[in-house]
């Protein structure tokens, strides 16, 4: 298996937004000293649904491999554009998005992919391929929208658990290259009528502060040059995010979690940011660095 530790691995199909992830990939790598990956991949069956996949045509692969290939070159060139030094990679293979992408992000140091997409990634946030990858990529994952704030700060979810932990120590890395901000959220859930009445426990306003607190204490010292907004609040998750994915220029969150993020990646949360989200969106999973 190739390593790259390295690299950003960034999924090409010839959308727009798949060069806005080349474009936002590009700005990561020549901040963090990494190199690029650009990659695009073609089922290699067609699906018929009366019987068994078949290979497609040689023809066809000819057609769709030329397509691929200049799709490729205009991520380069697009990569270019933001910073010539910064090494790029092309591939292209015949294998299904996911697992390409999954196999891939064993070694990478992120994946890249734009918010919606065509051709080798059809579809890419818009059903299983998306959840696929989010969910069970071992590495960071990046859904990139033409950013719309790109002064605002870093917003990142926190909840308490592990993986909240290593997407804070991701949140405060991004806000201190970016010099911006880092506005850290907890979201103490309001009660819906089904969980009053099967006498679900709620955080209390005072677990939610404490939270916060407990989870942003000690990374002063390692980021003096970061400003920290708490944020506290009751509520829902998707609606507290969505709102401030309005003025963020990049949104951070773990994989899954507990009390305001329960669910993070698993269900609605999870789908009003892959959807919604008015900014590039970095899902994190792994071990968190201690502060």
């Amino acid at each position: 298996m190739t390593d790259l530790t390295d690299t950003i691995v960034v999924g090409i199909d010839g959308s727009e937004q798949a060069l806005s992830a080349v474009a936002w990939s590009a700005a990561e790598a020549s901040s963090h000293d990494l190199s690029l990956r650009l990659v695009s991949s073609t089922e290699p069956y067609l699906r018929n649904f009366y019987g068994p996949e078949l290979p497609y045509l040689p023809a066809v692969f000819e057609e769709i491999d030329q397509l691929a290939r200049a799709n490729l070159r205009d991520g380069q060139n697009r990569a270019s554009t933001v910073d010539p030094e910064v090494p790029v990679h092309t591939e292209y293979l015949r294998e299904p998005p996911i697992s390409l992408l999954l196999r891939m992000s064993k070694t990478a140091h992120m994946i890249a992919l734009g918010a919606s997409g065509r051709g080798g990634f059809s579809g890419m946030l818009l059903g299983s391929t998306a959840a696929a990858v989010a969910v069970h990529a071992s590495s960071p994952v990046a859904v990139v929208r033409d950013p719309n704030t790109p002064d605002g700060p870093v917003v990142v979810g926190v909840d308490g658990t592990a993986i909240s932990m290593a997407a804070l120590a991701v949140a405060f890395d991004e806000a201190s290259w970016r010099k911006v901000s880092l506005v850290a959220v907890h979201v103490g859930e309001d009660p819906s009528i089904r969980e009053v009445g099967v006498g679900r426990a709620h955080e209390r306003p005072a677990d939610v502060e404490r939270i916060l607190a407990e989870s942003l204490a000690g990374w002063g010292p390692h980021y003096p040059d970061v400003e920290v907004e708490r944020v506290a609040v009751g509520g829902r998750p998707p609606g507290v995010l969505l709102d401030w994915s309005d003025r963020a220029q990049l949104v951070v969150v773990g994989t899954r979690g507990r009390g305001g993020f329960r669910g993070m990646l698993l269900g609605s949360t999870s789908q009003a940011l892959l959807h919604h989200a008015r900014c590039p969106v970095l899902v994190v999973r792994g071990h968190p660095r201690t502060a």
